[in-house]
């Protein structure tokens, strides 16, 4: 990884990509500090990490790097940008007009589902603005009331939601791997300073232990995700005019971590709606709050851990139509060895498929619950802001841009590489 990220420096054209992608990253963490106005942060990051912190609100606040819970100009984040993507990728597969245009209008349609997308993000940015300033003034956070400041309150983080989507768009364009991806990693690591000053207060057993068990973790999240499935597929030959197409045998690989993180993303946030209502309404010293809806809870962790293996399963039957598959490889003259085109195909495929994604949800979920698991073991690290789904997506990410690097160097034919 070090190796790749130096040879990159050394080319003039990968050196300015990544200058540009880390002056976007300065510009973004430039612009999650500043306040938007009328808002007491101070009582606000104060009631946050007492009351909110174990809430939904709290994944929204470690998606954003603490931006939420002070109330900043790009405290919104991703988030708007994440959940319509998310929305219209389910409404392309529900909706023929835009499942046309994503499949058979080609590099045009695509353009028009990215205006789509940009146009849901700007209004779901208006929802989740309103709804921020709702919360923020029935906790009596707004030190000017009225329509005026609501209105400056509510436009300003619409407003620092599009910019967020823009931002990642020129990573994309101009920098190094996904902007939108790369934004979420800095946001996450950039609560690392945190982490170590609660690790220095820590026994030096705890510490120990938490630093190798983050080293075993990364090391498990690196191996599944380069691990992968490989269903042979063999072309038969084709005679066109003078010509012999065909006949070379190849694979059609399926990912162990075919769903990334979005399962226990949709997991956490599901699982975590109750205690936001409790806390909301004053019942977090309820019984049913402490034995039953509590993220330290037990019965939260069974109930998480089924969540992520349902998503996982919704996941996949989303990304990979067996039938469609099958009947693509048909189309082109290909075959799985030891089994018919047509439905024996599909059946194998499906039947593979239903293996992986076993084994993928016992992944994330060992990923995303030993945290929580030992955290209730021991008491002391309740407070790291660790959890599995950060550790995940920074590893995939850095994995992610690394691999960007490799393309665009071998792109390039970088002798020192390729030696």
């Amino acid at each position: 990884m070090f190796k790749t990220l130096k040879n990159a420096w050394s080319i003039p054209e990968l050196r300015k990509k990544i200058l540009f992608t880390l002056f976007v990253l300065l510009l973004y963490r430039f612009g999650n500090v500043i306040p938007v106005p009328y808002v007491d942060t101070v009582a606000l990051a104060s009631f946050f990490k007492e009351t909110l912190s174990k809430t939904i609100l709290g994944l929204y606040n470690a998606m954003s790097g603490s931006g939420f819970s002070r109330a900043t100009v790009l405290a919104l984040s991703i988030q708007p940008y994440i959940n319509a993507s998310i929305i219209i990728q389910l409404l392309t597969i529900a909706i023929p007009a835009l499942e046309r245009m994503a499949k058979d209008e080609g590099e045009e349609g695509k353009k028009k589902l990215n205006m789509i997308t940009r146009i849901t993000t700007v209004a779901l940015g208006l929802l989740m603005g309103w709804a921020y300033y709702s919360l923020l003034s029935s906790y009596g956070m707004i030190v000017s009331k009225g329509f005026l400041p609501g209105l400056v309150i509510i436009v300003t983080f619409t407003a620092g939601s599009a910019i967020v989507m823009w931002l990642g768009e020129q990573i994309n364009e101009f920098g190094i791997g996904n902007g939108i991806s790369v934004i979420l990693f800095a946001n996450i690591i950039s609560g690392i300073p945190a982490t170590l000053n609660i690790l220095f207060h820590l026994a030096w057993w705890e510490t120990l232990l938490i630093v190798i068990g983050l080293a075993a973790l990364i090391v498990f999240i690196v191996f599944i995700n380069d691990a992968e499935r490989r269903i042979p597929i063999q072309y038969a030959k084709r005679v066109v005019g003078r010509k012999v197409y065909g006949g070379q045998s190849t694979n059609m690989p399926v990912k162990v971590a075919m769903s990334g993180v979005m399962p226990v993303i949709f997991a956490q946030s599901i699982c975590t709606l109750p205690a936001t209502v409790f806390t909301f309404f004053g019942g977090t010293k309820t019984w049913a709050y402490k034995y039953i809806f509590s993220p330290t809870c037990w019965v939260y962790v069974v109930v998480y851990g089924l969540m992520i293996f349902f998503f996982s399963w919704f996941y996949a039957s989303i990304q990979y139509d067996p039938v469609e598959i099958s009947n693509n490889l048909k189309k082109n003259g290909g075959f799985i060895p030891g089994f018919r085109p047509g439905k024996p195909t599909a059946d194998f495929i499906k039947k593979v498929i239903a293996k992986i994604v076993v084994f993928g949800a016992v992944y994330l979920a060992l990923v995303a619950l030993l945290p929580i698991v030992a955290g209730n073991i021991m008491k002391d690290i309740n407070s790291l802001a660790i959890g599995g789904t950060s550790v995940i997506i920074v590893v995939g990410v850095a994995l992610e841009t690394v691999k960007s690097l490799e393309a665009q160097m071998l792109m390039r034919h970088y002798k020192g590489f390729l030696d």
